[in-house]
C-alpha cells in the first residue's frame, strides 16, 4: 500500500473513530469496553495521546498509544501498537511506528521513546530500538537530589492558618519519620517477561 494515502492522526481530533478503535484493540487484547473507551477518551495534545492510522478512504487501519513516563520527561512509553488483522503484511506497522516517532519528536518535542514487547523484538530492532532496563509508567515525576549540600538548611514554604507564606527549617535534629507501611498485595510492575527497548530520536 502506498504511504502517500496513509495518515497518522490523534484520535481526540477524530472522535468518530473511538468506537471502531475500541473494537480494533479489543479484538487483539480483550478488555472491558468501558475501560478501553476511557483510555481512548483520555487522549490529548500532551500525553497520553492515542494515535490512529487511517487511509484515504478514512478507514481505521491501526492504533498506538503514547503514555508519559513520570521519571523521564524527555521520553514516552509506546503501548497498544496494533494493525487491523486484515491489513497485516503490508508494512503498515513500520509506517505507523515511523510516523509515531516523527510525532514524538516534532510535536511532543521528546528525545527518546521506550516500549516493551514480547515476541516482536526483531521488528523493533530493525527500526533501531535497543534493549534497555525496564521503565515504569507509574509513580511520581518528583525527583529528589541528595548531594554535598545535605548539611545546608532548606526552607520549605508552608501556609499558615491565615494563608500567609511562612517557612520552616527542615534541617533540625528531630528523628526521621518512620517509613510508610507497604500496601498489601502490591505487584512489582517491572518484574516481567517482556523485553524493554528504547530509541533515541535526536
Amino acid at each position: 500500500m502506498s504511504s502517500e494515502h496513509l495518515e497518522v492522526v490523534p484520535i481526540h481530533k477524530y472522535p468518530q473513530y473511538l468506537g471502531p478503535c475500541c473494537e480494533l484493540i479489543n479484538n487483539e487484547w480483550p478488555r472491558s469496553e468501558t475501560a478501553r473507551m476511557m483510555s481512548l477518551q483520555a487522549s490529548c495534545d500532551e500525553l497520553p495521546t492515542n494515535l490512529i492510522l487511517i487511509n484515504k478512504e478514512k478507514h481505521l487501519l491501526g492504533h498506538c498509544k503514547l503514555t508519559p513516563i513520570p521519571s523521564m520527561s524527555i521520553s514516552c512509553f509506546i503501548e497498544t501498537v496494533v494493525i487491523s488483522k486484515s491489513m497485516r503484511g503490508q508494512k503498515l506497522g513500520t509506517f505507523l511506528m515511523k510516523q509515531v516517532e516523527k510525532y514524538c519528536k516534532d510535536v511532543l518535542k521528546l528525545e527518546m521513546i521506550h516500549l516493551s514487547t514480547k515476541g516482536q523484538e526483531d521488528f523493533y530492532a530493525k527500526l533501531g530500538y535497543e534493549v534497555c532496563a525496564p521503565v515504569s509508567i507509574y509513580g511520581s515525576s518528583i525527583s529528589y537530589s541528595i548531594g554535598a549540600s545535605r548539611s545546608k538548611t532548606t526552607p520549605v514554604p508552608i501556609r499558615t492558618i491565615d494563608n500567609c507564606a511562612a517557612s520552616i527549617d527542615i534541617d533540625n535534629n528531630a528523628p526521621p519519620p518512620p517509613p510508610m507501611p507497604k500496601p498489601p498485595n502490591v505487584v512489582n510492575t517491572l518484574k516481567s517477561n517482556r523485553t524493554y527497548m528504547f530509541k533515541n530520536l535526536v
